[in-house]
């Protein structure tokens, strides 16, 4: 067999099988008794997962084979607290937490920070309560810090989903409000009275590096630009508002993710986030009750199925998964290249024919 033959047989393999390992996503199913965790983040360093617990004072770390181990116990925090919303601090190799009481214990926000290298214990910031809140009256026990973020400094910044404000927590674990504005109470819910979580505003929150943050509103759809150094915040116009958007993430390349419990969107934006585009969403399962999407390796989106309401409503379980998702517009583009260059092969192969049947017709005619 000649080379070039050889050559373009292997290159059909090689499509091929990139062709397949394209179609799969990584699933990771992992067990845990009762775990039912909200908040997940990526430690790019040790290369795993790392997910809280909805009552238990631990937060763990899942490898990419599912392999579950504890990562922080500690007995000091709150009996039953929740630990939802989570993001590592890898110029620091910090990883940060966020921690809440839930109803009818006692009221309990704050932000705790552990070293990832000796899991030992660097702050735990209790978050002020905010007298000018709408929610005022109605008691701290509504405030719920949800989600958390972190600049180059070390600053991070915590949503308070009942209150719509933002608290920063510096590198020493000095705690303050950062931001009230008044655009986070300009729109009203979309969601029924009844409806669960219609009093959840700010949400997931994400820092971008040229000097803002990312946040999303839960009960309007909305997404908000915040200024990192004053805290002024203004609406992005996007295409389509999104429903009940919980987690966000931000990709390499400046796509950001919004995960609910029914879609992940994939949206993007040509002028820092001015504007934005919805450009596509994939369908979740909705019995997972996915509740925060990360960036993995080499870019992957994942989702948490944490099964959260079946936790809520005192339910038993061990089985919960993490979940690649692919944008399917991304993977078609993808999949067009691999046979544009299948194609390109072929064609260098009849084109190689073709020549060669010229060459052995040529010798025939010279030795006749």
């Amino acid at each position: 067999m000649s080379p070039i033959k050889t050559s373009f047989i292997s290159l059909v393999i090689i499509v091929s099988m990139g062709v397949a390992v394209a179609g799969k996503t990584h699933v990771i199913d992992f067990r845990w008794p009762n775990l039912y965790p909200e908040g997940m983040a990526w430690d790019p360093l040790a290369q795993h997962f790392i997910v809280g617990s909805l009552n238990h004072r631990t937060i763990h770390s899942v490898s990419d084979a599912g392999v579950v181990e504890t990562l922080i116990s500690d007995p000091t925090l709150p009996e039953n607290v929740t630990v939802l919303g989570l993001t590592v601090d890898f110029t620091k190799n910090r990883l940060l937490a966020c921690l809440h009481s839930v109803s009818p214990l006692p009221p309990f926000n704050a932000l705790v920070a552990y070293d990832l290298r000796t899991r030992r214990r660097l702050f735990l910031s209790l978050l002020p309560y905010d007298p000018d809140s709408p929610i005022a009256s109605i008691g701290r026990g509504r405030d719920v810090a949800n989600d958390v973020a972190v600049d180059f400094k070390g600053n991070a910044y915590v949503t308070n989903s009942v209150g719509n404000f933002i608290w920063k927590v510096n590198e020493e674990g000095e705690a303050g409000i950062f931001s009230r504005s008044p655009a986070f109470s300009r729109y009203p819910s979309v969601m029924g009275e009844n409806e669960p979580f219609n009093d959840c505003g700010l949400n997931g929150i994400a820092y971008v590096s040229k000097g803002y943050l990312l946040v999303v509103q839960s009960n309007t759809g909305k997404m908000f630009k915040v200024d990192e150094e004053n805290g002024k915040a203004r609406t992005v116009l996007l295409n389509q508002d999104l429903v009940m958007p919980d987690g966000i993430a931000i990709r390499r390349d400046g796509v950001v993710l919004v995960v609910s419990t029914q879609k992940l969107w994939f949206l993007k934006s040509d002028d820092s986030w001015g504007e934005g585009v919805v450009y596509d969403k994939t369908a979740l399962e909705e019995e997972g009750f996915a509740t925060s999407v990360v960036v993995g390796e080499e870019g992957r989106a994942y989702v948490l199925y944490g099964h959260v309401m079946e936790g809520i409503n005192g339910k038993e379980r061990e089985g919960f998964k993490i979940v690649e998702v692919r944008s399917e517009r991304e993977s078609g583009e993808e999949h067009v290249w691999i046979y544009v260059l299948l194609g390109l092969g072929l064609a260098y192969f009849l084109i190689w024919r073709f020549q060669m049947k010229q060459l052995v017709n040529n010798m025939d005619k010279k030795i006749n």
